[in-house]
């Protein structure tokens, strides 16, 4: 597992020089849902790529931005899926962004993830382990140092309410609004990683991407974004739902399907469940 630690840092630091450096514009491909591919997208994968290739332990990748998952070695024992460079689209105004890595065995499913790493590129750039417990790491003068472990509060103070709210159902709306009533404020970047990032470091909250009329089935990929993220989340203290049952027991049919997320404290996680008990 540490030579998958050391091959994310190395990755990580290559895509920060990308980040400062790269093109920041469209390419003429589309991922596998039909989203353009950024430039930054596409040279983010290629990086993670090229790096893995080098660690024996590793069987297996898929990327959100390939079509199918790459064999690399015969005897290793880890599968990765990752999102190269979640939010690339907030890079060319210079807001933070991040990439996802889940590691699993056997299988690409949420039984059996077994650790998650995440990666913010903002003003600084941090990373965050989850595997007995959830640390972070900052990059000081090239190298990654422990910065503290992360536990989040029973109850936290923010919401970060995802996804078109015109699609929203109207009970969720009605919760949304309920929730901000009670004094929460909104944080909400729409990226993915650091709404969830800060969420962690300030103590808990809510963040909230719900089924919705155009995208029933959610719109955050499972096995890149969901599930890694939902292990972060239970490591932590909190815990993670797509509105009716612990996301780690969603079942994963293609590499690409989504799900309804909510992450957060377990106050917040509860008071979603009693709602979305109700309207099954």
């Amino acid at each position: 597992m540490q030579e998958i630690i050391e091959a994310i840092k190395e990755s990580a630091i290559k895509i920060k020089h990308l980040i400062q450096t790269g093109d920041t514009g469209k390419s003429e491909q589309e991922n596998s849902t039909g989203d353009t591919q950024l430039k930054l997208d596409i040279a983010s994968d290629e990086i993670i790529e090229e790096i893995f290739k080098k660690v024996p332990s590793i069987k297996a990748i898929v990327s959100e931005e390939q079509d199918s998952i790459v064999n690399l070695n015969e005897n290793g024992q880890y599968l990765i899926a990752y999102d190269p460079l979640d939010g690339s689209s907030l890079v060319d105004v210079n807001l933070s962004v991040g990439s996802i890595f889940g590691i699993y065995k056997n299988e690409f499913n949420a039984k059996n993830i077994i650790a998650s790493v995440y990666v913010v590129f903002g003003p600084r750039v941090e990373m965050v382990t989850a595997i007995d417990d959830v640390k972070m790491y900052r990059l000081q003068n090239g190298e990654f140092k422990f910065i503290q472990n992360i536990v989040l509060n029973e109850k936290g103070k923010l919401n970060a309410p995802g996804s078109t709210q015109n699609c929203w159902a109207p009970f969720h709306k009605e919760m949304i609004d309920d929730i901000f009533n009670d004094g929460y404020r909104l944080r909400y970047s729409g990226g993915m990683v650091p709404d969830l990032h800060q969420i962690l470091l300030k103590g808990g909250g809510l963040f909230s991407y719900p089924g919705t009329t155009d995208r029933p089935k959610g719109k955050l990929r499972q096995l890149f974004e969901v599930f890694p993220f939902a292990y972060v989340y239970e490591k932590a203290n909190g815990a993670a739902i797509d509105g009716h049952k612990r996301v780690l027991e969603v079942e994963t049919t293609h590499i690409h399907d989504t799900t309804p997320c909510f992450f957060g404290s377990k106050t917040e996680i509860n008071r979603v469940l009693e709602v979305y008990s109700k309207h099954a």
